[in-house]
Protein backbone atom coordinates (compact mmCIF):
# COMPACT_ATOMS: atom_id res chain seq x y z
CA UNK A 1 0.00 0.00 0.00
CA UNK A 2 1.00 3.19 -1.16
CA UNK A 3 0.69 6.68 0.94
CA UNK A 4 -0.40 8.93 -1.38
CA UNK A 5 -0.92 9.74 -5.22
CA UNK A 6 1.76 11.38 -7.59
CA UNK A 7 1.32 13.97 -9.93
CA UNK A 8 0.67 12.30 -13.25
CA UNK A 9 -0.48 13.62 -16.50
CA UNK A 10 -3.33 12.99 -19.28
CA UNK A 11 -4.60 10.59 -22.36
CA UNK A 12 -7.14 10.19 -23.92
CA UNK A 13 -7.92 6.36 -24.12
CA UNK A 14 -12.42 5.21 -24.52
CA UNK A 15 -13.91 2.94 -22.70
CA UNK A 16 -16.50 2.77 -25.24
CA UNK A 17 -17.75 4.34 -28.94
CA UNK A 18 -20.03 6.82 -26.38
CA UNK A 19 -17.34 7.61 -24.75
CA UNK A 20 -15.05 8.11 -27.73
CA UNK A 21 -17.11 10.99 -28.65
CA UNK A 22 -16.65 12.39 -25.11
CA UNK A 23 -13.09 12.25 -25.89
CA UNK A 24 -12.91 14.68 -28.82
CA UNK A 25 -11.95 17.78 -28.34
CA UNK A 26 -14.14 20.32 -30.56
CA UNK A 27 -13.28 23.86 -28.98
CA UNK A 28 -9.77 24.06 -30.19
CA UNK A 29 -7.04 23.95 -27.26
CA UNK A 30 -7.62 22.32 -23.67
CA UNK A 31 -6.03 24.19 -20.53
CA UNK A 32 -4.30 21.60 -18.60
CA UNK A 33 -6.30 20.57 -15.35
CA UNK A 34 -5.81 18.55 -11.92
CA UNK A 35 -7.78 15.56 -10.69
CA UNK A 36 -7.97 14.58 -6.92
CA UNK A 37 -9.25 11.17 -5.35
CA UNK A 38 -9.49 10.77 -1.72
CA UNK A 39 -11.49 7.95 0.44
CA UNK A 40 -11.08 4.04 0.83
CA UNK A 41 -7.53 2.98 2.26
CA UNK A 42 -8.99 -0.46 0.19
CA UNK A 43 -9.95 0.89 -2.74
CA UNK A 44 -7.02 3.21 -3.00
CA UNK A 45 -4.22 0.03 -4.64
CA UNK A 46 -6.55 -0.34 -7.73
CA UNK A 47 -7.18 3.60 -8.07
CA UNK A 48 -3.47 4.10 -7.79
CA UNK A 49 -2.78 1.30 -10.01
CA UNK A 50 -4.92 2.93 -12.71
CA UNK A 51 -3.12 6.19 -12.32
CA UNK A 52 0.28 4.81 -12.90
CA UNK A 53 -1.18 3.43 -16.06
CA UNK A 54 -2.77 6.00 -17.10
CA UNK A 55 0.56 8.42 -16.88
CA UNK A 56 2.27 6.15 -19.30
CA UNK A 57 0.44 6.63 -22.35
CA UNK A 58 0.68 9.90 -24.00
CA UNK A 59 0.95 12.37 -21.16
CA UNK A 60 -0.84 15.91 -22.42
CA UNK A 61 -3.15 17.69 -20.21
CA UNK A 62 -3.43 16.33 -16.95
CA UNK A 63 -1.63 19.31 -14.57
CA UNK A 64 -1.89 16.74 -11.51
CA UNK A 65 -3.51 13.56 -10.52
CA UNK A 66 -3.47 12.90 -6.39
CA UNK A 67 -4.63 9.76 -5.26
CA UNK A 68 -4.84 9.84 -1.66
CA UNK A 69 -6.50 7.42 1.13
CA UNK A 70 -8.11 9.34 4.60
CA UNK A 71 -10.92 6.38 4.88
CA UNK A 72 -14.71 5.82 2.90
CA UNK A 73 -16.36 8.18 4.79
CA UNK A 74 -12.99 10.44 5.32
CA UNK A 75 -13.38 10.17 1.65
CA UNK A 76 -17.28 11.00 1.24
CA UNK A 77 -16.77 14.13 3.42
CA UNK A 78 -14.44 15.78 0.96
CA UNK A 79 -16.29 14.66 -1.88
CA UNK A 80 -19.53 15.99 -0.78
CA UNK A 81 -17.89 19.06 0.26
CA UNK A 82 -16.70 19.31 -3.39
CA UNK A 83 -13.07 18.58 -2.66
CA UNK A 84 -12.20 16.53 -4.51
CA UNK A 85 -13.31 15.08 -8.20
CA UNK A 86 -13.77 11.34 -7.00
CA UNK A 87 -14.31 9.70 -4.14
CA UNK A 88 -13.15 5.63 -3.38
CA UNK A 89 -15.51 3.85 -1.71
CA UNK A 90 -15.56 0.32 0.02
CA UNK A 91 -19.47 0.28 0.70
CA UNK A 92 -22.21 2.58 -0.76
CA UNK A 93 -22.68 5.80 0.24
CA UNK A 94 -25.07 6.52 3.16
CA UNK A 95 -28.26 8.88 4.30
CA UNK A 96 -25.72 11.44 6.17
CA UNK A 97 -23.51 11.78 3.21
CA UNK A 98 -26.23 11.63 0.78
CA UNK A 99 -27.63 15.08 2.52
CA UNK A 100 -24.22 16.71 2.89
CA UNK A 101 -24.21 16.33 -0.77
CA UNK A 102 -27.29 17.56 -1.46
CA UNK A 103 -25.99 20.43 1.25
CA UNK A 104 -23.10 21.10 -1.69
CA UNK A 105 -25.43 20.63 -4.78
CA UNK A 106 -22.93 17.58 -5.54
CA UNK A 107 -24.64 15.35 -8.39
CA UNK A 108 -22.88 11.59 -8.07
CA UNK A 109 -22.31 8.88 -10.42
CA UNK A 110 -21.97 5.66 -8.43
CA UNK A 111 -19.56 2.98 -10.52
CA UNK A 112 -18.57 -0.34 -9.07
CA UNK A 113 -15.35 -1.44 -10.11
CA UNK A 114 -14.10 -4.39 -8.74
CA UNK A 115 -14.97 -7.24 -5.88
CA UNK A 116 -13.65 -7.58 -2.10
CA UNK A 117 -13.89 -10.59 -0.47
CA UNK A 118 -13.71 -9.00 3.01
CA UNK A 119 -11.18 -11.41 4.58
CA UNK A 120 -11.18 -12.29 8.31
CA UNK A 121 -7.17 -13.46 9.05
CA UNK A 122 -5.09 -14.90 11.74
CA UNK A 123 -1.38 -15.15 12.67
CA UNK A 124 -0.04 -18.27 10.58
CA UNK A 125 1.31 -20.01 13.89
CA UNK A 126 -2.60 -20.57 14.64
CA UNK A 127 -3.45 -23.94 14.78
CA UNK A 128 -6.83 -23.99 16.15
CA UNK A 129 -9.25 -22.30 14.06
CA UNK A 130 -10.49 -23.81 11.11
CA UNK A 131 -13.30 -21.83 10.53
CA UNK A 132 -15.50 -19.27 12.37
CA UNK A 133 -19.14 -18.68 12.17
CA UNK A 134 -21.15 -15.50 10.99
CA UNK A 135 -22.22 -16.06 14.91
CA UNK A 136 -19.02 -16.20 16.72
CA UNK A 137 -18.11 -13.36 14.78
CA UNK A 138 -20.77 -11.76 16.33
CA UNK A 139 -20.00 -12.82 19.42
CA UNK A 140 -16.57 -11.41 19.20
CA UNK A 141 -16.88 -8.28 17.59
CA UNK A 142 -20.25 -7.26 19.06
CA UNK A 143 -20.12 -3.82 21.61
CA UNK A 144 -21.42 -6.16 24.78
CA UNK A 145 -18.27 -7.66 24.03
CA UNK A 146 -15.93 -5.57 25.28
CA UNK A 147 -13.87 -6.09 28.26
CA UNK A 148 -15.80 -9.57 28.45
CA UNK A 149 -14.74 -11.82 25.39
CA UNK A 150 -10.78 -11.69 25.99
CA UNK A 151 -9.98 -14.61 25.55
CA UNK A 152 -9.91 -17.57 22.53
CA UNK A 153 -11.93 -20.28 24.68
CA UNK A 154 -14.69 -17.76 25.53
CA UNK A 155 -15.78 -17.85 21.76
CA UNK A 156 -15.71 -21.48 21.70
CA UNK A 157 -14.91 -23.82 24.60
CA UNK A 158 -12.09 -26.01 22.26
CA UNK A 159 -10.57 -23.02 21.74
CA UNK A 160 -7.43 -22.55 23.99
CA UNK A 161 -7.21 -20.45 26.97
CA UNK A 162 -4.89 -18.15 25.02
CA UNK A 163 -5.86 -14.23 24.80
CA UNK A 164 -7.75 -12.40 21.96
CA UNK A 165 -6.08 -9.87 20.58
CA UNK A 166 -8.09 -7.81 17.37
CA UNK A 167 -7.25 -5.65 14.85
CA UNK A 168 -9.92 -3.47 13.37
CA UNK A 169 -9.96 -1.25 10.41
CA UNK A 170 -10.11 2.56 11.67
CA UNK A 171 -14.11 4.12 12.19
CA UNK A 172 -13.69 6.53 9.03
CA UNK A 173 -13.43 3.07 7.12
CA UNK A 174 -16.10 1.66 4.89
CA UNK A 175 -14.86 -2.04 5.57
CA UNK A 176 -15.48 -1.30 9.20
CA UNK A 177 -18.74 -0.16 8.19
CA UNK A 178 -19.61 -3.01 5.97
CA UNK A 179 -18.12 -5.82 8.21
CA UNK A 180 -20.27 -4.27 11.06
CA UNK A 181 -23.27 -3.86 9.39
CA UNK A 182 -22.98 -7.63 7.93
CA UNK A 183 -21.83 -9.23 11.00
CA UNK A 184 -23.16 -7.35 13.89
CA UNK A 185 -26.37 -6.11 12.01
CA UNK A 186 -26.00 -2.34 12.63
CA UNK A 187 -23.23 0.44 10.87
CA UNK A 188 -20.27 1.29 13.62
CA UNK A 189 -21.89 -1.51 16.05
CA UNK A 190 -18.32 -2.64 17.36
CA UNK A 191 -16.77 -3.52 20.80
CA UNK A 192 -13.63 -0.46 21.16
CA UNK A 193 -11.03 -2.14 22.88
CA UNK A 194 -9.30 -3.27 19.75
CA UNK A 195 -6.29 -2.01 17.90
CA UNK A 196 -7.71 0.36 15.18
CA UNK A 197 -6.36 1.92 12.15
CA UNK A 198 -6.98 3.53 8.89
CA UNK A 199 -4.07 1.66 7.33
CA UNK A 200 -4.44 -2.06 6.43
CA UNK A 201 -0.70 -2.63 6.33
CA UNK A 202 -0.79 -1.61 10.00
CA UNK A 203 -3.80 -4.10 10.49
CA UNK A 204 -1.39 -6.63 8.49
CA UNK A 205 1.81 -6.45 10.41
CA UNK A 206 -0.27 -6.73 13.70
CA UNK A 207 -1.32 -9.96 12.65
CA UNK A 208 1.67 -11.36 11.47
CA UNK A 209 3.49 -10.19 14.67
CA UNK A 210 0.95 -12.00 17.08
CA UNK A 211 -0.23 -15.72 17.42
CA UNK A 212 -3.46 -14.88 19.34
CA UNK A 213 -4.91 -12.14 17.17
CA UNK A 214 -7.72 -11.93 14.79
CA UNK A 215 -8.52 -8.86 12.32
CA UNK A 216 -10.31 -8.18 9.01
CA UNK A 217 -9.63 -6.27 5.77
CA UNK A 218 -9.90 -6.35 2.08
CA UNK A 219 -8.30 -9.66 0.14
CA UNK A 220 -5.87 -7.63 -1.37
CA UNK A 221 -3.88 -7.50 1.71
CA UNK A 222 -4.06 -10.68 2.99
CA UNK A 223 -2.94 -11.97 -0.65
CA UNK A 224 -0.17 -9.44 0.33
CA UNK A 225 0.82 -11.39 2.93
CA UNK A 226 -0.75 -15.25 2.28
CA UNK A 227 2.69 -16.50 3.06
CA UNK A 228 2.44 -14.81 6.64
CA UNK A 229 -1.08 -14.69 7.80
CA UNK A 230 -3.91 -17.41 7.50
CA UNK A 231 -7.18 -16.68 5.98
CA UNK A 232 -10.33 -18.09 7.98
CA UNK A 233 -13.48 -19.88 6.12
CA UNK A 234 -16.72 -18.44 7.48
CA UNK A 235 -19.42 -20.28 7.95
CA UNK A 236 -23.28 -18.61 7.18
CA UNK A 237 -25.09 -21.47 7.79
CA UNK A 238 -24.17 -24.00 5.17
CA UNK A 239 -20.46 -24.81 5.60
CA UNK A 240 -17.51 -23.30 5.57
CA UNK A 241 -16.57 -20.57 2.68
CA UNK A 242 -13.11 -19.48 1.85
CA UNK A 243 -12.51 -16.07 0.64
CA UNK A 244 -11.66 -17.54 -3.10
CA UNK A 245 -12.20 -16.06 -6.16
CA UNK A 246 -14.93 -18.70 -7.32
CA UNK A 247 -16.47 -18.36 -4.19
CA UNK A 248 -16.66 -14.82 -4.79
CA UNK A 249 -18.13 -15.03 -7.58
CA UNK A 250 -20.81 -17.25 -7.23
CA UNK A 251 -21.83 -15.50 -4.35
CA UNK A 252 -21.09 -18.36 -1.78
CA UNK A 253 -18.86 -16.13 0.19
CA UNK A 254 -21.89 -14.34 2.10
CA UNK A 255 -22.36 -12.25 3.72
CA UNK A 256 -18.71 -10.83 3.58
CA UNK A 257 -18.66 -9.97 -0.67
CA UNK A 258 -18.87 -6.64 -1.40
CA UNK A 259 -18.62 -4.14 -4.69
CA UNK A 260 -15.89 -2.08 -4.49
CA UNK A 261 -17.11 2.22 -6.06
CA UNK A 262 -15.81 5.14 -7.41
CA UNK A 263 -18.26 7.72 -7.15
CA UNK A 264 -17.47 10.67 -9.59
CA UNK A 265 -18.91 14.33 -9.60
CA UNK A 266 -20.86 14.41 -12.42
CA UNK A 267 -20.29 18.30 -12.71
CA UNK A 268 -16.55 18.13 -12.56
CA UNK A 269 -17.04 15.21 -15.77
CA UNK A 270 -18.54 17.50 -17.60
CA UNK A 271 -16.51 20.60 -17.10
CA UNK A 272 -13.06 18.45 -17.16
CA UNK A 273 -12.24 16.42 -20.29
CA UNK A 274 -9.58 15.16 -18.39
CA UNK A 275 -11.39 13.67 -15.55
CA UNK A 276 -13.93 11.92 -18.31
CA UNK A 277 -10.95 10.29 -19.81
CA UNK A 278 -9.51 8.92 -16.61
CA UNK A 279 -12.54 7.64 -15.63
CA UNK A 280 -13.35 6.06 -19.33
CA UNK A 281 -9.72 4.22 -18.64
CA UNK A 282 -10.53 3.48 -15.32
CA UNK A 283 -13.86 1.48 -16.68
CA UNK A 284 -11.90 -0.03 -20.04
CA UNK A 285 -8.16 -1.58 -17.92
CA UNK A 286 -10.18 -2.34 -15.06
CA UNK A 287 -10.48 -5.93 -15.90
CA UNK A 288 -6.81 -6.56 -16.07
CA UNK A 289 -5.33 -4.27 -13.06
CA UNK A 290 -7.94 -5.18 -10.85
CA UNK A 291 -6.13 -8.79 -10.45
CA UNK A 292 -2.83 -7.39 -10.63
CA UNK A 293 -3.10 -5.73 -7.41
CA UNK A 294 -4.91 -8.82 -5.07
CA UNK A 295 -8.88 -7.70 -5.92
CA UNK A 296 -11.12 -9.55 -8.25
CA UNK A 297 -12.62 -7.81 -11.41
CA UNK A 298 -16.31 -7.29 -12.38
CA UNK A 299 -16.90 -9.15 -15.68
CA UNK A 300 -17.52 -7.63 -18.99
CA UNK A 301 -20.41 -7.16 -18.69
CA UNK A 302 -20.46 -5.17 -15.18
CA UNK A 303 -18.11 -2.79 -16.66
CA UNK A 304 -20.07 -1.98 -19.82
CA UNK A 305 -22.97 -1.53 -17.68
CA UNK A 306 -21.15 1.11 -15.51
CA UNK A 307 -19.67 2.74 -18.48
CA UNK A 308 -23.46 3.10 -20.00
CA UNK A 309 -23.95 4.59 -16.51
CA UNK A 310 -21.36 6.77 -16.71
CA UNK A 311 -22.10 8.12 -20.78
CA UNK A 312 -25.53 8.75 -19.79
CA UNK A 313 -24.73 10.49 -16.52
CA UNK A 314 -27.23 8.86 -14.45
CA UNK A 315 -26.58 10.36 -11.12
CA UNK A 316 -27.75 8.96 -7.45
CA UNK A 317 -26.85 5.78 -6.38
CA UNK A 318 -29.22 2.34 -6.53
CA UNK A 319 -28.37 1.34 -2.62
CA UNK A 320 -30.80 4.08 -1.01
CA UNK A 321 -28.30 4.51 1.94
CA UNK A 322 -27.56 1.02 2.55
CA UNK A 323 -25.61 -2.54 2.00
CA UNK A 324 -27.78 -4.71 0.26
CA UNK A 325 -25.70 -8.16 1.13
CA UNK A 326 -29.03 -10.36 -0.44
CA UNK A 327 -28.90 -8.71 -4.79
CA UNK A 328 -26.18 -10.02 -6.98
CA UNK A 329 -24.08 -6.96 -8.42
CA UNK A 330 -26.09 -7.93 -11.88
CA UNK A 331 -29.52 -7.30 -10.30
CA UNK A 332 -27.70 -3.96 -8.58
CA UNK A 333 -26.32 -2.85 -11.87
CA UNK A 334 -29.93 -2.61 -13.06
CA UNK A 335 -31.78 -0.96 -11.00
CA UNK A 336 -31.98 3.23 -11.48
CA UNK A 337 -30.30 5.00 -9.43
CA UNK A 338 -31.86 7.57 -7.08
CA UNK A 339 -30.50 10.84 -6.32
CA UNK A 340 -32.34 11.52 -2.97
Amino acid sequence: MGRMGRGLKFLILMFSIPLLLWGCNFGGTQKPASVAVDGSSTVYPITKAVAEQFQKTQPKLLEELTVEFSGTTGGFRKFCEGKVDIANASRPINRAEMNLCNQNDVRYIELPVAFDALTVAVNKDNDWVDKLTVQELRTIWEPAAAGKIKKWNQVRPTFPDRPLNLFSPGEDSGTFDYFTEAIVGKVDASRTDVVFSEDDDILAQGIIQDPNALGYFGVAYFEKNRDKMKAVPIDNGNSPVAPTLDNVLLYKYRPLTRPLFIYVNAAKAQEKEVLKDFVGFYLKNAAKIVPQVGYIPLTDEHYHLAGVTFYKQEVGTVFGGKADFKLTLEELLRKQATFQ
